[in-house]
């Protein structure tokens, strides 16, 4: 072969190769580039987001960062005058006992006490003098609780009364506290916080009554519930709930569609974890907090669900940033949920992330009939948000149209048809001014009538909700006072009438108006709720309620407290009865079945605000009561998926009587969040006559008959028959 044919043959190949290598370093150049320069995901992006405000909380967050007592320490060192280092050492020890240095903080109170004792502060007046006492016997008190309850539990720790097991067994903390307590009374005897510690302190020690002075001796029926009730176990340490966290939210619901409910909790701590405990069926609960793509997301002191994509599945939605603010504009989550318990954050993807507000309330309704959930925000001081559901995964923002912006500090909001037209209504409390009533017109547009229907109080409002505590068929109102201070809750024990506001009960007449009954019904206590949710503890088929209690401050001891309905008539108070007076602070509550046994269970969120008042949720297991029940799921086509807003009515016949049981399909309170299946007690009655479901995005009533009790049953929107589904018990000590 000639060499000029073998030579170019050679570059030929030599052309070829080098086009093709040149070809694939190309396309791997041009993927690094993509790889390099892609766009960020919603999710990753939310990641990042809560990554920085996690760094920045030493200095920006008043209640998780230490920049100040830093700043404090520091300048300590360079003060000479005694009032001066008296004052600022008295601010140094409160920062400490909040940050959770407890033995820092008690070693600086107790130094300073003695100069009280020796006579050698005379700068400070008798006032000041007791003050100091008070928070100096708190901080003792508060060291006590942490060795004895949050890290040693028992089933009687931090339960009003305290006795049997909840008695301390190292009393070094509430003995010293007495000491205090006891100097505080030798200056100002009617200083009602101090008699109230000290009963309580006195019960960590197993002394109380015979060891309070009679003159500051609170009488032991003062502890006592109004009636009998049995008492509820706390369950949560032994299936591994009992999560060590801050304030935060709740939702118990079905999120991977197996037909077991499942938890989800918050903490509002930036560097806290959303926790996702999946229902093993087998008794038991495991934390599957990394697998459900939960890592990072930081921080949430309130959630709720709902299907906003109307795809079977429930989402979460997170709020952020309350209390906080101009440093509390963090995002808000919408987390995608894909039917099998996995979360993606698409907050942005939505629509729901251009504007960042401090918020810790939002309800999820159709409030303009079209088949999909819309969602109202309340933000505290800044425009609320009304997001219409675009019915394509996205929302847009339509408040001013819609005249619900409200422009006032928002603590709770909540959907209720409460004129029976159809559409559902929007309550709003605000902090420190008149809560809003906007009556949804059917035109896109609100009108506020709360005014015109003397519903706008409480002015210190905070969480609220709609509910048919009378079983009338006609939606009543709820709404709390958050008039804070642990002297509020001592001058009701001490039978000391003092000026606060009160929770409002609002009647409803299903015509649009309402009469306010709170005292008449047995509800005139101080309460202070920060978290609470209504169910049906004995099945008899009207809503009890429970209230987790406190405020930041750490001598808000307080019990958290649950009344229980007397057939729509008045309400009972059983929170020491039934083991419910948890003296920690309580948050987010859920009332749901957790166990499959027919009976609702209740479960509590707990914590405080700052790192050192963190405790352990508590999941309070009924022990039954011998009623009937029912579980209905209920499955939208036209209407929402979940059927949110439908108003369910089972017709029963009890002891020989006629009587109607009411439910509105939706979470509860607007402070927790109970299962969108609906649990309703029937009391003794044998069968549901009439089952009617109702609705509003059609109008349409569907009727069932001869509807067997116990059971767990599905109605799907428009079909003839209603569906059976499996429902067993599950037995929660095998999980142990």
């Amino acid at each position: 072969m000639p060499d000029s044919l073998d030579n170019s043959n050679e570059s030929t190949n030599f052309s070829i190769g080098t086009l093709f290598g040149l070809a694939i370093l190309l396309c791997l150049l041009v993927g690094a580039g993509f790889w390099f320069f892609r766009p960020m995901s919603g999710h990753d992006r939310m990641l990042d987001l809560l990554e920085k405000i996690k760094q920045e909380t030493s200095v920006k967050n008043s209640y998780l960062g230490d920049a100040k007592l830093r700043s404090d320490l520091i300048r300590f060192e360079s003060l000479a005058a005694p009032i001066d280092r008296f004052e600022l050492n008295w601010e140094i020890a409160k920062e400490l006992l909040r940050m959770g240095r407890n033995d820092e903080s008690i070693e600086r109170f107790d130094e300073y006490a003695e100069t009280i004792k020796a006579g050698t502060a005379r700068f400070l007046t008798p006032e000041e003098e007791a003050n100091y006492l008070f928070d100096a016997a708190t901080a003792h008190f508060r060291r006590g609780e942490t060795d004895n309850c949050v890290c040693s539990t028992t089933g009687d720790s931090c339960l009003l009364p305290i006795r049997g097991g909840g008695v301390h067994t190292d009393q070094r903390g509430s003995r010293k506290a007495i000491d205090y307590l006891d100097q505080v009374l030798e200056i100002e005897p009617t200083e009602h916080r101090a008699i109230w510690l000290l009963n309580v302190a006195h019960m960590t020690l197993g002394t109380y009554p015979e060891g309070v002075p009679s003159q500051f001796l609170i009488a032991t029926e003062k502890f006592q519930s109004d009636i009998e009730f049995p008492r509820f176990l706390n369950a949560a340490p032994g299936l591994g709930l009992a999560t060590l966290n801050l304030s935060g939210g709740t939702i118990v619901d079905d999120f991977d569609n197996d037909g077991l409910l499942d938890l989800v909790s918050s903490t509002w701590d930036t560097a806290g974890e959303i926790h996702f405990f999946r229902n093993q069926g087998n008794g038991a609960f495991a934390d599957r907090t990394e697998e459900a793509g939960l890592k990072g997301l930081w921080g949430g002191l309130n959630l709720v669900q709902a299907d906003y994509d109307n795809d079977g599945d429930l989402d979460v939605l997170v709020l952020r940033g309350s209390w906080l603010q101009d440093a509390g504009k963090h995002p808000n989550s919408l987390l995608q949920n894909d039917g099998k318990g996995h979360f993606r954050d698409v907050t942005f993807e939505a629509g729901l992330g251009d504007s960042h507000h401090p918020t810790s309330s939002a309800s999820w309704a159709d409030y303009d009939l079209d088949g999909d959930l819309d969602l109202y925000v309340g933000n505290e001081a800044d425009a609320c948000q009304l997001f219409q559901n675009q019915g394509d995964g996205t929302f847009k923002n339509v408040a001013a149209m819609a005249r619900v912006v409200n422009l006032r500090y928002t603590k709770g909001v909540i959907w209720g048809d409460f004129d029976n037209d159809r559409y559902p209504d929007l309550y709003v409390s605000n902090l420190k001014s008149d809560n809003r009533l906007y009556r949804n017109k059917g035109d896109g547009t609100f009108e506020d009538v709360a005014l015109k229907l003397n519903v706008a109080e409480p002015k210190l409002g905070f969480a609220v909700w709609f509910w048919d505590f009378n079983n009338d068929g006609n939606l009543d109102l709820f709404a709390s006072s958050y008039d804070q201070g642990v002297v509020l809750v001592a001058d009701d024990y001490l039978n000391q009438t003092s000026d606060v506001e009160r929770d409002r009960l609002y009647q409803g007449n299903g015509k649009g108006g309402f009469a306010e009954v709170a005292v008449a019904k047995g509800l005139g206590s101080v309460t202070q709720p920060m978290g609470c949710n209504f169910g049906d503890l004995n099945n008899d088929g009207f809503s009890d309620f429970y209230l987790g209690t406190g405020t930041p401050n750490y001598a808000a001891v307080m019990p958290n407290l649950m009344f229980l309905n007397q057939g729509g008539d008045s309400f009972a108070d059983v929170s020491s009865a039934g083991g419910f007076s948890h003296l920690q602070k309580g948050h987010g509550v859920a009332f749901a079945d957790m166990d499959n046994d027919g009976d609702q269970d209740v479960f509590i969120q707990m914590g405080g605000a700052y790192p050192g008042d963190a405790f352990g949720n508590v999941l309070f297991q009924n022990p039954g009561f011998d009623n009937n029940s029912i579980v209905i799921e209920l499955q939208g086509i036209t209407s929402n998926r979940f059927a949110v807003g439908c108003r369910i009515c089972c017709k029963i016949t009890e002891d020989g009587k006629k009587r109607e049981v009411f439910k509105w399909v939706n979470s509860g309170g607007s402070f927790g969040a109970n299962p969108l299946r609906q649990e309703i007690g029937l009391g003794k009655a044998e069968e549901i006559e009439v089952l009617e479901v109702f609705w509003p995005t059609t109008g349409k009533t569907q009727s069932f008959k001869d509807v067997s009790v116990n059971q767990r049953i599905r109605i799907v929107e428009g079909q003839a028959t209603l569906e059976a589904l499996n429902w067993d018990s599950i037995d929660f000590s095998a999980g142990k």
